[in-house]
């Protein structure tokens, strides 16, 4: 998973008639290949298709100037590209991110990016999340510090500089209103969780103090939601593992009325465990607006007298949920 993303503006102009200045060559060398047609992309907007041809990806267009994202059907890279480029990607799509390495003009930006891409993704920051205010804002400052360190001495092309910096200043951003989020969170814990009365799909309605006397492990989803959907094999798993334990494992879509239907058949065609809940006013459910969830999917971890365990608990993916549980259900 790519923690920092760039989200940058990007047009297609048609290559036909174009000088070799006037349009980017591109080729790409892909072992273990995920597919046989690359995709870039500026944003969900696909720019250029290309297809296999005799075992290499080739092809030339013109392009605006930018950051694009290169994509084979299963996993993204980022791009930077300007007309005049003649860049030639080697990889091994087994070992996506680890591999990727350019060659030709324009090779020295985007192998930047590629490495700054592997560097974010043990860039330690869970850490970083976990730590006071202070330390936060001091961990910050210093990976801003140390990237512009790193930029300014590999004397990269100073247009792609002004995009980088613009990219990684709207992440750390990003990183800090999520951190803001967490702290206040973290501040629910240990006090008495809202309640609800939610329609169960088995038939009637549940609700909270039901459950009471167990903990209460609590998805909040929507069938539209990709990376909720995701998580369902892994929750699948944890279920599986704490069966017949002190648990409850409860999913509540705040899917909108109109697609309740949709709700009931998604949760029996992929035999959804756990109790399956539909919220009475989707996001304007009052359950889901104390605990301010505004993105999907949340976690939380409810104890048997009904005291918030995890306001932001792990994901059913993520090691530490089963550390987790299994240290309170030993």
């Amino acid at each position: 998973m790519k923690k920092l993303y760039f989200i940058l503006t990007a047009f297609v102009f048609s290559s036909v008639g174009f000088a070799q200045s006037d349009i980017v060559k591109f080729q790409a060398d892909i072992a273990k290949r995920n597919g046989d047609v690359l995709y870039i992309k500026d944003n969900d907007k696909i720019i250029q298709e290309i297809k296999l041809d005799k075992g290499m990806f080739k092809a030339s267009f013109a392009v605006k100037e930018g950051m694009y994202q290169l994509f084979d059907g299963v996993e993204y890279a980022q791009l930077f590209l300007k007309n005049g480029y003649d860049l030639k990607l080697a990889m091994d799509a087994s070992q996506f991110d680890e591999s990727i390495k350019f060659s030709g003009k324009g090779s020295k930006e985007n192998n930047f990016l590629a490495q700054e891409t592997l560097a974010d993704e043990g860039a330690g920051y869970e850490k970083m999340l976990a730590l006071d205010e202070e330390g936060f804002k001091q961990a910050l400052e210093e990976k801003k510090s140390a990237n512009l360190a790193k930029m300014n001495k590999a004397a990269l092309d100073l247009n792609f500089v002004a995009l980088y910096k613009a990219a990684y200043e709207n992440n750390f951003l990003g990183l800090q209103q999520y951190y803001t989020q967490i702290s206040a969170n973290k501040k629910m814990n240990n006090t008495v969780s809202a309640s609800f009365d939610y329609e169960n799909h088995k038939g009637g309605k549940t609700k909270l103090e039901d459950l009471r006397g167990k903990y209460v492990y609590i998805d909040v989803w929507a069938t539209w939601c990709g990376p909720c959907r995701a998580e369902i094999p892994s929750l699948k798993v944890v279920e599986q593992k704490f069966h017949g334990k002190n648990i409850e494992f409860v999913s509540i879509s705040v899917d909108v009325e109109k697609d309740h239907e949709k709700w009931q058949k998604f949760v029996t065609e992929k035999e959804l465990g756990g109790i399956q809940l539909f919220a009475d006013k989707d996001w304007r459910s009052d359950f889901i607006a104390s605990y301010k969830i505004n993105s999907i999917p949340r976690f939380l971890l409810i104890d048997p007298t009904g005291k918030i365990v995890d306001a932001d608990a792990a994901r059913p993916s993520d090691a530490r949920l089963t550390a987790q549980l299994e240290s309170l259900l030993k």
